[in-house]
């Protein structure tokens, strides 16, 4: 039997409980065509690149699956009969990883980068109205002008 990695997108308005009936269904129409679900992952609802059926997001699922050709093609017929699945992508893959996938792994990542994004130390914020300090050849401030200067005639 081949190995493979199938990431299914489903709607957003359904529930995750819904999304986990979706997955088990799946995993049985796998089992029963003598396959077998190595790994599941639920990477939750996140928001997709374009619309996708007028859904702005969708919950992700991976699937790493150990079963023949036959067996993923019927999966996947299934998939693309469901109403409730936006999108699925099926890849041939030769060992299935060890551990969390990478979606997983990068979300707790996040707390080390800080609230920016990583940006790191950009220094202390300027109080509001200030400027900071002068560059030669700026206008001299409003309030620093002596009359007459920088009128127009």
């Amino acid at each position: 039997m081949a190995l493979y990695e199938t990431v299914m997108i489903a709607r957003q308005d359904i529930a995750s409980s819904q999304v986990e009936g979706l997955t088990e269904t799946f995993s049985t129409i796998l089992k029963d065509n003598g396959g077998s679900i190595l790994k599941t992952e639920q990477w939750g609802l996140k928001t997709l690149t374009y619309r996708i059926k007028k859904n702005r997001k969708g919950h992700y699922v991976y699937f790493g699956i150990d079963a023949p050709a036959a067996a993923v093609a019927e999966m996947e017929r299934n998939m693309s009969i469901n109403e409730d699945v936006l999108r699925f992508m099926t890849v041939k893959v030769e060992k299935i990883e060890e551990g969390q996938t990478a979606m997983l792994a990068n979300k707790g990542d996040r707390g080390e980068r800080g609230p920016r994004g990583g940006f790191g130390d950009r220094g202390p914020r300027r109080e509001f109205g200030d400027r900071g300090p002068r560059r030669d050849g700026d206008r001299p401030r409003r309030e620093d002008r002596t009359e007459g200067e920088g009128e127009r005639a």
